[in-house]
């Protein structure tokens, strides 16, 4: 079936408080969406962000981020008293004041558990027995911050470093209090969460997430799980992913997260780890996108400590064992390979085998000729096309920096004049091509400027920002798109 979606984080919905969230504004961005005959909303990851506020970098692959929870949501259930003056407000509304809005939502949740937690007892209690992972989570969370949230391989207590069965008793004793407040937050993730997804799915909409392939070091998953990654006696990791130098960048991209101990977790953990991960997803979204998909046929490997990615190497990755143990214990759940990057044969072998869609970009598609990947000519009915990623530049801010020849290239190609034009251009263009599915940033639906990009790889600051305005959702725009649907024969 030929499909539409945009990709629209979350954070991104002009909510109250500074932050998107679950609350009033995420339906109606579901309304939007069907009215416009769009049938997949694409998220980025929904865990706890650390520093530098990337969603690629959570603390947990399990939890979800409390700055994602709608403190309206919980006041008009009774689960919270406030007013309104008491909620953030931005003095930018298309910028997230992180810094701002964690101290206001952190102030807000604590009342909620506060007024909320023995009339929610019950839910808590079957929530805790039904995600195993949460305990250590929320441990996990605690001890960070009674440590001033220091990463979990500098806490001074080496006990609770290594998890020595004596420790956690004492500071699950300890922390009690706080212990249950994270608990208790990530409940309220889940409430609304599903909430939020059963509206979506009633209307055709299919929630669409994004999974990294690694974890951070400094996460739940690498304290409690310190045998499936490649550690040293100290648990500090041997050897970080990254990729290699490219067109784009000289020195690569070290990315500095531990790797897996992938034939360990093939022969003595069945995939046991992956295989939970994966349910995980399925619980929570319809579709997932599988980040740098590349990394499961070979990953790129670098000595830990070095100060760039140039001197890394190659290493043979789990390939089709993986996912046949995936096929045998995960049901219910389409998976989207994010394929961008080195593709050699190998990951062509994987990718067909495993009868995953690939990713196109369009503002790829224009930097050489006919020859290159990424040209619309080249794509096909097996297929997720982008306009562009959380990654790259909008359409319009790409058409505004272009170099002459890709722009002129693109012009003849895609059949506009002057860069004004060019995000209806790439739009239509993609909704036009044989692909299955295609997905467009919601900041190309509104035709907006570089200012609005998600993320500039390699930085930190200021990233994961960017906020729709109130009332861009007009009747003329959904009407727009669900004519352009109609026309693409798109449902």
């Amino acid at each position: 079936m030929r499909t539409s979606g945009i990709l629209m984080h979350i954070s991104s919905l002009p909510s109250p408080g500074g932050i998107g969230s679950m609350g009033e504004e995420a339906y109606a961005f579901a309304d939007f969406l069907q009215a416009s005959g769009m049938r997949i909303w694409q998220v980025l990851p929904v865990g706890p962000t650390g520093y530098g506020e990337s969603p690629y970098q959570a603390s947990s692959v399990f939890a979800g981020n409390p700055l994602l929870i709608s403190c309206g949501l919980l006041r008009k259930e009774g689960l919270l008293d406030y007013a309104d003056e008491e909620e953030f407000k931005p003095s930018d509304p298309e910028v997230v004041d992180y810094e701002s809005v964690r101290k206001n939502k952190e102030m807000l949740l604590r009342r909620c558990y506060e007024q909320s937690r023995e009339k929610l007892s019950g839910q808590v209690s079957e929530f805790c027995e039904n995600n195993p992972w949460v305990q250590d989570f929320a441990l996990f969370t605690a001890v960070k911050q009674k440590f001033g949230g220091q990463m979990w391989t500098k806490w001074p207590d080496e006990a609770i470093r290594f998890r020595r069965p004596d420790a956690v008793k004492q500071y699950t004793e300890e922390l009690r209090g706080e212990i249950d407040y994270h608990i208790f937050c990530q409940y309220l993730f889940r409430r609304q969460w599903f909430s939020l997804k059963k509206y979506c799915n009633e209307r055709s909409i299919m929630l669409f997430g994004d999974m990294p392939i690694y974890v951070a070091e400094d996460s739940a998953d690498t304290w409690t799980h310190p045998d499936i990654f490649q550690l040293d006696k100290n648990l500090v990791p041997k050897r970080v992913a990254g990729v290699p130098p490219d067109y784009f960048s000289a020195d690569g991209q070290l990315w500095g997260n531990p790797l897996y101990r992938w034939t360990y977790l093939r022969f003595r953990r069945k995939f046991d780890w992956w295989i939970d991960r994966m349910k995980g997803m399925a619980q929570l979204f319809d579709m997932i996108r599988i980040d740098h998909f590349i990394g499961f046929a070979n990953y790129y490997s670098v000595k830990n400590g070095m100060p760039n990615a140039r001197k890394g190497k190659w290493v043979i990755g789990p390939g089709k064992s993986l996912f046949k143990a995936l096929e045998r214990e995960v049901r219910d759940i389409r998976i989207v390979a994010e394929d961008l990057g080195c593709v050699n044969n190998r990951v062509r072998r994987l990718l067909d085998w495993c009868g995953f869609p690939g990713m196109k970009v369009l503002t790829f598609g224009f930097d050489s000729d006919e020859s290159n990947p990424h040209f619309i000519g080249h794509y096909t009915k097996n297929t997720v096309a982008y306009t562009g990623t959380h990654d790259n530049d909008t359409t319009l801010g790409w058409a505004e920096k272009a170099d002459p020849k890709a722009l002129a290239f693109a012009e003849k190609t895609l059949n506009f004049s002057g860069k004004e034009e060019a995000p209806d251009a790439f739009i239509r263009a993609l909704f036009k091509s044989p692909c299955d599915t295609v997905v467009i940033p919601m900041q190309d639906v509104l035709g907006l400027g570089g200012y609005a990009r998600m993320n500039y790889p390699g930085t930190t600051g200021g990233n994961w920002v960017w906020r729709m305005k109130p009332d861009q959702l007009s009747l003329d725009l959904s009407m727009k798109y669900y004519r352009l649907n109609k026309e693409t024969q798109r449902q």
